[in-house]
């Protein structure tokens, strides 16, 4: 059993998987699954767990070269939209606003969708693998 780090082993393989220019999606419980994406869905309840106690062990697993996040977080949930902007700076990591609906667009291309228990609105992301070398 492992000792540290993501204990979702359907989260765990993905991470593992993921290559240069893949695309992982965090979302809240509401963010639709397009089909054929894997859904990883780890929701027990509203706000369990919250979209940053997933994203933190995510982002600890792996490294992301750009993160793609609706343009209305900024306005509709500026908390989240300022915890990805700082992230993503403190990372060197390039952020990317588009309209709800090309976003929900851009999850058709991701290797999974993570559904976390979060019920506050645009509290999702688009994150792209970068080499760790």
């Amino acid at each position: 059993m492992k000792k540290i780090g993501c204990l979702n082993s359907e989260l765990s393989y993905v991470i593992s998987k993921l290559g240069h220019y893949d695309t992982l999606t965090i979302g809240d419980c509401g963010l639709p699954v397009p089909p054929g994406v894997q859904r990883i869905d780890l929701a027990v309840t509203y706000s369990v767990p919250g979209f940053f106690d997933v994203f933190n062990v995510v982002d600890a697993e792996a490294k992301f070269q750009k993160v793609t996040i609706a343009s209305e977080s900024k306005t509709q949930n500026p908390e989240f939209y300022e915890k990805i902007a700082t992230w993503a700076k403190k990372n060197g990591v390039e952020v990317a606003e588009v309209p709800h609906e090309v976003f929900k667009a851009g999850t058709q291309k991701s290797v999974a969708v993570v559904r976390t228990g979060e019920c506050k609105p645009y509290s999702n992301v688009i994150l792209e693998s970068n080499v760790s070398f």
